[in-house]
């Protein structure tokens, strides 16, 4: 099923039409339970594991491995001329940096300007703000230095680019993980070793590779995961 987005999928959820689904702790943490931002994964996991258990009777399970936060990447040749390989390196380059964002990086209250009040970014002219899928291309072509966009994007697995290290812990975790309902879990009793056996398989390197399988080359999305699952020892 394609419910959309994160409040639609979680209604469904609590509601009893789907049994289950793969949600961002981060997501979790702010945009269904309300609750403040944390920099720290394993705090983030607990706290949104036994909030959703007390609010809701859904279990979370054990992370898969990856965790789709925002990244912010240069060319591969800048980073290793310049030396440059976390933000606050970054931070340090004098001429400044021609950056492009996405607009919902620029609006976030985790995106563009609590970015620049920690790391004091110079930039060079003004921010520009585009479509995501223009971004990289931007990046690749030189019109731009730096680029904001996610962990786990398909382009970032082909492209000669870095990404660069948030060593102050600025962005918050979003740790992907199966959000499941307790009573199909009860229901079901060999569903949670199944579900178990998923965690800790998936590599940000890995989603990149498997986004842009589905993005980039437009294969189906079953056909892909289906591979993965055999590759991964999951499937026959």
């Amino acid at each position: 099923l394609n419910l959309g987005g994160t409040l639609l999928a979680h209604q469904a959820l609590v509601h009893g039409d789907i049994d289950l689904y793969p949600e961002y702790t981060g997501t979790a943490l702010t945009s269904i339970l309300k609750l403040p931002p944390s920099s720290d994964p394993s705090h983030v996991f607990e706290q949104v594991k036994s909030e959703y258990l007390r609010r809701f009777e859904i279990d979370w399970m054990t992370p898969l491995g990856f965790n789709n936060t925002f990244a912010l990447v240069i060319r591969r040749e800048d980073a290793r001329r310049r030396r440059i390989n976390t933000l606050s390196d970054a931070a340090k380059y004098v001429p400044g940096w021609r950056l492009a964002v996405g607009y919902e990086f620029q609006q976030r209250p985790d995106g563009l300007s609590g970015l620049l009040k920690t790391y004091a970014l110079p930039l060079k002219g003004s921010v520009r703000t585009m479509d995501l899928g223009l971004i990289y291309k931007a990046l690749e072509q030189g019109q731009v230095d730096m680029a904001a966009g996610n962990a786990t994007d398909g382009l970032l697995s082909t492209l000669d680019v870095t990404i660069l290290q948030d060593d102050r812990h600025y962005f918050p975790p979003y740790e992907a993980a199966i959000a499941v309902r307790r009573d199909s879990l009860a229901a079901h009793p060999s569903l949670r070793n199944a579900l178990a056996e998923l965690s800790g398989k998936f590599t940000d390197a890995a989603m990149q590779k498997l986004n842009y399988q589905i993005d980039g080359q437009h294969r189906p999305l079953r056909e892909v995961a289906q591979d993965f699952l055999r590759q991964a020892g999951l499937s026959q």
